[in-house]
């Protein structure tokens, strides 16, 4: 008998639906994640507060029901070791001379909605502390995927080698300095080396490196964590190295060595914290979505949703985010003043529109396990899609962000707000003292 329903009519009836964050019942798709290792949590734009605040709260539910230690996020190595550091009782105001998160763009981590969560997790941890019967083990970690901290983790390392050997410091000191010339603009230096001006540093980071893991034994009995973290920012600065000295290249792929980036510094956190860890990431969706089943693909460009799936298989959970309509927080151009934009309805050929049709407003949408079979058949055909960066044109949207995917092949669910409003960003105004703003360092 041919189904007369409309496929918003067949998504409204094959999804979960919810008034508020705050009350959302997670037990189905705690179910659903069962023992996943690694969850994957995007969104759709980097100033979206709805897409903040139901990332942490799946990301409570994980902590406390299912064990989770890791939060891995889109965000600089260096900065993200402020929070890591804040939520595990270390909160020195020493912290505070290199201020976190204050490369553009700003609002994508120094927002309330991240403040609120941080100060859950900070609380949370103090709980693990306290409790007798609970591992420090099971305290929850926050750490940094993302490649553009070049500098930022060179002053990193060069602090932890002056600290565990001087005179090592001193030497790579000397071989950083190679980079120092394009410290406040990296790209200039791939453009540097692109038109031979320069010949490069690749040779000189990756001395550092080899110099600071062939003294893994003797460096780690003090702290292992501390070296781990050293270790990352060295990895970070070699990766970040050829990112930018290849940038101008014609046959580089400048995206899939960031995501590459990401993706290793996700499996180190996982192999550092033990063979039971299990971690959420937060990015966005393009980062999320398995590449293979959006243009991307077509590219040659690969993703973190991809090499997790091909790493971890079912155990690999990813979950993309969308809206319709509302505001956002973003630039008009790369560097840019932080705005609130009304973001455009979506397109007429668009899953969101189809979703914007749904008769409810929030609804959480499974894929791989779909509550009706029909949904994910419908649903699987490619369509547009929009994706939200931190820079938003809405007078190009077409071609600025719309792209075609296959939605169910792309996630594993899909969490749908189809009115949203722009994060709050976190102003020196904001409270009195350190401790409201701790550790975003404003």
């Amino acid at each position: 008998m041919k189904d007369h329903r409309t496929l918003p009519e067949l998504v409204g009836q094959s999804s979960e639906h919810f008034a508020n964050i705050d009350d959302v019942n997670l037990d189905n798709l705690m179910e659903r994640i069962g023992d996943s290792r690694v969850v994957l949590l995007g969104e759709s734009s980097h100033g979206t507060a709805e897409f903040y605040e139901m990332r942490a709260r799946i990301t409570k539910e994980l902590i406390e029901k299912k064990g989770f230690t890791i939060i891995t996020a889109e965000a600089d190595w260096p900065d993200a070791a402020h929070i890591h550091h804040y939520i595990h009782g270390r909160e020195d105001d020493a912290l505070l001379q290199n201020k976190p998160f204050s490369r553009f763009p700003t609002w994508m981590w120094a927002n309330q909605s991240m403040l609120e969560f941080t100060h859950w997790l900070h609380a949370y941890n103090t709980k693990i502390e306290n409790a007798k019967t609970e591992s420090p083990a099971q305290k929850v970690g926050f750490y940094g995927l993302d490649l553009y901290s070049l500098y930022s983790s060179i002053e990193a390392v060069l602090d932890y080698l002056q600290q565990v050997d001087p005179k090592a410091a001193d030497t790579a000191r000397d071989r950083y300095g190679c980079l120092m010339p394009w410290a406040d603009d990296p790209a200039l230096y791939g453009h540097a080396v692109a038109t031979k001006q320069h010949e490069g540093c690749e040779t000189e980071v990756l001395k550092n490196l080899q110099d600071l893991v062939n003294k893994r034994l003797e460096y780690s009995v003090a702290s292992g964590e501390q070296f781990f973290d050293a270790e990352q920012n060295a990895k970070l600065i070699v990766n970040a190295e050829h990112y930018y000295r290849t940038l101008y290249c014609a046959e580089n792929n400048s995206w899939n060595q960031r995501d590459q980036h990401m993706f290793e510094a996700l499996q180190a956190v996982l192999e550092f914290r033990g063979s039971k860890s299990k971690a959420v990431v937060w990015a966005h969706n393009s980062h999320i979505g398995d590449a293979r089943a959006t243009q991307m693909g077509a590219r040659g460009e690969l993703n973190i949703g991809q090499l997790a799936r091909q790493e971890y298989g079912d155990k690999a959970y990813n979950i993309g985010f969308g809206t319709d309509h509302g505001t956002v927080a973003a630039a008009s151009r790369w560097g840019g003043p932080m705005e609130i934009k009304p973001v455009q309805p979506s397109h007429i050929d668009s899953y969101e529109r189809i979703f914007h049709k749904v008769s409810t407003d929030n609804f959480l949408l499974p894929l791989r396990y779909p509550l009706n079979e029909d949904v994910r058949k419908e649903l699987l055909p490619e369509r547009l899609e929009r994706a939200i960066g931190v820079i938003y044109r809405p007078e190009t949207e077409m071609q600025s962000h719309y792209f075609y995917a296959s939605l169910p092949s792309q996630f594993d669910e899909y969490i749908w707000f189809d009115k949203t409003r722009a994060v709050e960003a976190l102003t020196k105004e904001i409270g009195e003292g350190t401790f409201d703003t701790f550790p975003f360092g404003l």
